[in-house]
């Protein structure tokens, strides 16, 4: 009988991290420094005031186990948009506009032409996000960065600083059974699971393919496939936002439709039940690698762990949807109504191939 492989079995323990994360509180103490007593909590991070109605919002992130498939496939023009992306999806979220970007990239070696093609993905990420890169710092760290060929590995971090006033935070407050979720669609994996997705689909790290393969579903080789970069969300978010009264913005990357659960601290009594996913052929592909490979990944599994299509979600009032959707429409986001909210509290609800899903 197959194995179930989860992300636990790829080298990423999921209840450490849970308990890991309850150490933030600890950052708390640090808050007294804020101006205006200025850290506001939201659901998927803090802002912090500098003035009586201005706030930033300050996110840094990186691409994770990305840069190893980057290394793989010795292609690395695209990895800068992947970073930049990571930090600016996660600004937007509470309504703030992307100020500046800074970067942070690690390396056994900075070598120019590998520098060069990192910074091609970063200007090419910050152009799409309208924000300056003001600053950054390469660093060589050999005997940190070890890399899986010579003298190619790094790690790759970008940081943004984005503006909201007081009116204009999205704060996750007044969401109510019947509202609408709209998906706005991923270009693939994005950023997150990669770990899992390295480990089925390539033979360096166990998995099946070579990274120039074109597995059948695929019409293109399965690393430039994993590689294609992080969409960036920002330009369409702040136009909606400018349109309707968005509730929710919620970028779907780790834990992907569990994250869903944090709006529920602050519009108490909500759930979510989503039944509209056309996860591209990639998602499909680690499935079937997986089986071929002996091993059974769930569909559970994969909705815990990928974007399935869906690379940002967004929630408004049922009366505001006709024109958030002709809104988002003009900006050729293709969005769709992946679901909605119900009120039973906490729960994530998934409909997908004629399975119901469950998960609190």
């Amino acid at each position: 009988m197959p194995k179930n492989y989860t992300y636990d079995d790829a080298g990423v323990n999921r209840k450490q991290r849970v308990e890991s994360k309850k150490e933030l509180k600890n950052l708390q103490e640090t808050y007294q420094h804020g101006l205006f007593s200025g850290v506001m909590h939201l659901p998927y991070g803090n802002i912090f005031a500098i003035g009586e109605n201005t706030f930033l919002d300050l996110v840094i992130e990186g691409v994770g186990t990305k840069v190893l498939v980057a290394e793989l496939a010795q292609k690395y023009e695209t990895i800068g948009v992947d970073a930049v992306a990571m930090a600016v999806n996660d600004v937007i979220r509470s309504g703030a506009k992307p100020l500046a970007i800074a970067d942070n990239i690690h390396a056994q070696e900075s070598k120019p032409e590998l520098v060069n093609a990192w910074l091609k993905g970063i200007i090419a990420g910050a152009h799409e996000s309208e924000c300056p890169v003001t600053g950054g710092e390469t660093g060589d760290v050999a005997e940190i960065i070890r890399g899986i060929s010579a003298n190619a590995g790094f790690d790759m971090v970008v940081s943004s600083v984005g503006k909201v006033e007081r009116q204009e935070i999205i704060t996750g407050e007044g969401i109510k059974a019947g509202d609408p979720i709209i998906g706005l669609p991923s270009s693939g994996l994005h950023s997150n699971g990669i770990t899992l997705a390295r480990k089925i689909l390539f033979k360096q790290w166990g998995g099946k393919y070579l990274p120039n393969d074109v597995p059948k579903g695929l019409d293109r080789e399965v690393a430039l496939e994993v590689l294609e970069p992080t969409k960036i969300y920002v330009k369409a978010l702040l136009k909606l936002a400018r349109e309707v009264k968005v509730k929710a913005a919620v970028h779907i990357t780790g834990d992907a439709y569990l994250k869903f659960n944090n709006l529920a601290n602050y519009s108490p009594g909500i759930g979510f039940q989503f039944n509209n996913f056309k996860p591209q052929p990639i998602f499909g592909l680690i499935q079937r690698t997986a089986a071929e490979l002996g091993y059974t990944i769930s569909d559970e599994e994969m909705f815990k762990t990928f974007n399935m299509g869906w690379g940002f979600g967004i929630i408004a009032d049922k009366c505001d949807i006709d024109k958030a959707m002709s809104t988002l429409e003009q900006d050729n986001v293709n969005p769709e109504i992946i679901g909605k909210v119900n009120n039973k509290e906490k729960v994530v609800e998934i409909e997908y191939k004629n399975k119901h899903m469950v998960f609190t």
